[in-house]
């Protein structure tokens, strides 16, 4: 495992440039996730030449085609954000695969800690957001409870019913139900508390419009790229201030998955042994 190193210091250095990007201007630049592309593939490619193992090299290829492929997909779904995907492609080759049992192992393994340990750390950075604008999200939850009350009726009738069929283990029950339900409306009233409305001189390639602007003839629509450079010009030679959709910064969870990669997995401790097929 030796030879992975140099991957996975590659990946976290430039992971730790990515968040600072990311925290600071809200985007990770396009040279930053390519150069780790190009120094991974660069690598893999020489240690095969010298070391006369084709397949380090072919590993590295088939991660990078799978990933790009992942990346697509989270980025029209909204999911990732474009630097978020680009930098998933470059994690797609840093993974340490010898054979198709690890590199399906790998895989799923990382995507699977990505988006856990993503999950936890988006929560926790949204409270610090809920924090800032709590008065508006107050007034958002209230108002998200009082439209959607009949899902509380449901998950209150779904603990009576689970009752009535003997689970009888209601503490817990109850509060995983309630639970859910707290975390729908809590998702939906943060929802809205992303919206933010900026001046044109502040606006940043890739931001998330809430609707489609009509300005004079032209109409900048809505899309799953964010505004672009020509949209940005259009918006300052008007001086218009628009509402946009902030997103969480996401980097982070790639670095918290790549350390628990590499201490859980390469390193061999025990913990997560039990996920390796």
């Amino acid at each position: 495992m030796e030879e992975y190193y140099f991957l996975f210091g590659l990946a976290f250095l430039w992971t730790a440039f990515a968040i600072v990007c990311d925290m600071r201007k809200r985007e990770v630049p396009n040279w930053l996730n390519f150069s780790l592309i190009g120094f991974a593939l660069a690598y893999r490619a020489f240690y095969a030449l010298f070391s006369d193992n084709i397949s380090f090299f072919v590993f590295g290829v088939l991660g990078f085609g799978v990933f790009f492929v992942l990346a697509y997909a989270f980025y029209y779904s909204r999911v990732f954000a474009g630097g978020d995907a680009k930098l998933l492609m470059g994690f797609g080759i840093i993974l340490p695969y010898s054979d198709f049992k690890e590199f399906i192992n790998f895989g799923i393994i990382f995507i699977f800690f990505l988006f856990l340990l993503g999950s936890v750390y988006s929560l926790i950075y949204s409270i610090f957001i809920v924090i800032r604008r709590k008065d508006r999200f107050i007034a958002e939850l209230r108002k998200r409870i009082r439209r959607d009350y009949w899902i509380l009726f449901i998950s209150l009738g779904a603990f009576i019913l689970l009752m009535f069929f003997g689970f009888f283990n209601s503490i817990l029950l109850f509060f995983s139900l309630f639970f859910v339900s707290f975390l729908y409306f809590y998702i939906k009233a943060l929802d809205k508390c992303m919206i933010i409305k900026v001046s044109a001189d502040k606006l940043g390639e890739g931001d998330w419009l809430v609707k489609d602007i009509r300005i004079g003839k032209n109409v900048i629509k809505k899309s799953v790229h964010g505004l672009n450079m020509e949209d940005i010009k259009l918006l300052k030679k008007f001086d218009r201030e628009i509402y946009v959709k902030e997103g969480i910064p996401f980097t982070p969870a790639f670095l918290f998955a790549l350390i628990t990669v590499f201490f859980f997995l390469i390193l061999k401790l025990p913990l997560l042994s039990f996920l390796l097929f």
